[in-house]
């Protein structure tokens, strides 16, 4: 059963960075994916980035620019490097995982707890 703990975030003023990381355990699956959402509350959650078993990235054009997705194989960790960030930033940000298909596409399957970020 697939495990997500998700760290790294705090509160942080305006203009400055953060980076959250993701440890996974108990893979379900050969090929996967991850990601990073987040939640204000009271509205859906929205996807900030994404990243397959050989490493292509997925954005939204909204999140192009500050937000940076990577990951350490040897580690089964993800990391979302976020810069410049804004008050409208605050959120909580869960990590997920999935499935990655043979024809390149993707479900998501278990989500995190979510590490809180707080921009001010």
């Amino acid at each position: 059963h697939v495990q997500l703990v998700e760290s790294g975030g705090g509160s942080v003023e305006a203009g400055g960075s953060l980076t959250l990381s993701c440890v996974a355990s108990g893979f379900d699956y050969n090929s996967y994916c991850m990601g990073w959402f987040r939640q204000v509350p009271g509205e859906d959650r929205e996807g900030i980035a994404a990243i397959g078993s050989d490493g292509n990235t997925i954005y939204p054009s909204s999140m192009k620019g500050r937000f940076t997705i990577s990951k350490d194989n040897t580690k089964n960790t993800v990391y979302l490097q976020m810069n410049s960030l804004k008050t409208e930033d605050t959120a909580m940000y869960y990590c997920r995982y999935g499935r990655e298909y043979d024809d390149g596409s993707w479900t998501w399957n278990y989500w995190g707890q979510g590490t809180q970020v707080t921009v001010s």
